[in-house]
C-alpha cells in the first residue's frame, strides 16, 4: 500500500520549508545589483565553459527585473521558513507552475540550456507541494454513490 503525504499530514510544512531553503539559496543572490553582478558573471562563464550558454550582456532593466525578482523570492522564502503553512505550500506551488511555465517560454526561444536545471527543481517543488492537495481532495470527497 502506497502511503499519501496530504497537505495535512505531519510532513508537509517539511516540503514546504526545504523548497524555501531552495528558493533562498538560489536566489539570494538575484537581491541586490552588486549581488547579481556576481551571479550574472558565473552564470555567464558557467554557461561558456559548458557549452550551454551565455547570459546577454548585462544592462540596467535585465538587473532591475533580476533584483525584484529576487527581492520578492527571499522575502518569500523568509516567510515559508518561518512559518511554513500548509497554504503557503499551496501557493508556493502555484508560484512555481507560473515560474515553470515563463521558463519553458524562455527555453523554447533560446534561453542558455542551463536552465533546464532551474525548470526541474521548478516542477519538482510545485509537484511535491500541489499533489497532495489533491490526494486531500479525493480523501474528502463524497463518492459519487454515496448518496444514493
Amino acid at each position: 500500500m502506497i502511503r499519501t503525504v496530504t497537505p495535512s499530514h505531519p510532513a508537509y510544512p517539511r516540503f514546504v520549508r526545504a523548497s524555501a531553503w531552495y528558493d533562498l539559496v538560489v536566489t539570494a543572490g538575484f537581491a541586490t545589483p552588486w549581488t547579481y553582478t556576481l551571479v550574472h558573471s558565473v552564470l555567464s562563464r558557467l554557461g561558456e565553459a559548458t557549452g550551454a550558454g551565455a547570459l546577454p550582456a548585462l544592462d540596467p532593466i535585465q538587473t532591475l527585473y533580476a533584483n525584484l525578482m529576487g527581492s520578492v523570492v527571499v522575502v518569500w522564502a523568509l516567510l515559508r521558513l518561518l512559518r511554513p503553512l500548509r497554504v503557503h505550500g499551496l501557493y508556493d506551488g502555484a508560484a512555481r507552475t507560473l515560474f515553470a511555465l515563463w521558463q519553458a517560454y524562455a527555453l523554447a526561444h533560446g534561453a542558455p540550456y542551463w536552465l533546464w536545471l532551474f525548470l526541474a527543481a521548478e516542477v519538482a517543488f510545485g509537484a511535491v507541494q500541489l499533489v497532495p492537495w489533491r490526494w486531500e481532495r479525493r480523501a474528502v470527497s463524497p463518492s459519487p454513490t454515496a448518496g444514493s
